[in-house]
């Protein structure tokens, strides 16, 4: 499911069903059926796999990829100057390389790391309503450190049941990396003292972003269905936010099934 946001900040969805692109947003308020076929394919190599690892992946993928390694999760854990990085050439390219920490709130206050290239769209996969780029970054694994400094005083993790049911209070994001800043200045001091003034600094346009998404209700209780378990879902589409559909039935996080062969039938109502 691809999300993008236009210069509003509101959000619009696209399924991807074969070749054809279907942009959901059009069918708020319409049913929805989706059944998992009982196929996987990994995402990478394309052979069928009984079971999905690394959100798509087969088990010999997910054991040597490095994009599948848990330094993905951790970046501070970085182990390339150890020569253990499962794919050097791979990391050369994707892990060192300029990186953003950000802070957004989806469900309350949080600190995020991702690339200059993955904004809005990090947010938009989070169900962010808000989102701040604070410091600029030159490597993964530096912006992973910043990010466990930045731990020590605020969460990482979005809590998507809350997010879900649009419980989300507006908050001063500026004000709160002012704060931060001021707080963890000798830990960034120690960081730049390690790596350099020009590694981490200021990003260039501290722009505040606001993001709204496409929801008819919210959902007073969150149940999130399993395809693993029940193959089929279908309900009333009432709202998309993050990677979730929000049916009248429960939520279904798309994401988590990547590499899943499902079919969809979409039904207008009159």
């Amino acid at each position: 499911m691809a999300i993008t946001a236009d210069a509003s900040g509101s959000a619009h969805y696209h399924l991807r069903l074969g070749e054809h692109s279907e942009p959901l947003n059009a069918w708020l308020g319409h049913d929805i059926a989706l059944e998992f076929t009982g196929s996987i394919v990994c995402v990478n190599c394309q052979r069928p796999t009984r079971k999905s690892f690394g959100q798509g992946h087969c088990y010999g993928c997910f054991r040597r990829l490095a994009r599948c390694d848990t330094c993905m999760m951790a970046p501070e854990r970085c182990h390339y100057f150890q020569g253990t990085c499962r794919e050097p050439e791979w990391g050369e390219r994707h892990c060192f390389a300029p990186h953003v920490v950000y802070l957004s709130n989806a469900s309350g206050a949080k600190v995020g790391i991702t690339k200059p290239s993955q904004m809005p769209t990090r947010w938009l996969d989070q169900g962010a309503v808000q989102a701040l780029p604070i410091l600029s970054v030159a490597s993964r694994r530096q912006s992973g450190l910043v990010e466990a400094l930045f731990r020590s005083e605020i969460s990482d993790r979005t809590h998507w049941q809350r997010m879900l049911k649009g419980e989300v209070a507006d908050i001063d994001l500026p004000a709160l990396r002012d704060d931060l800043m001021e707080r963890l200045a000798p830990g960034l001091a120690s960081l730049r003292a390690q790596f350099g003034e020009d590694a981490i600094h200021p990003h260039a346009e501290q722009r505040l972003a606001r993001f709204d998404y496409p929801v008819l209700t919210w959902p007073e209780r969150v149940k999130a269905f399993n395809l693993d378990r029940v193959p089929r879902v279908e309900g009333r589409l009432m709202g998309l936010k993050g990677q979730y559909l929000i049916l009248d039935s429960g939520v279904l996080n798309l994401r988590k099934y990547t590499g899943y062969q499902v079919s969809v039938t979409l039904s207008a109502r009159s």
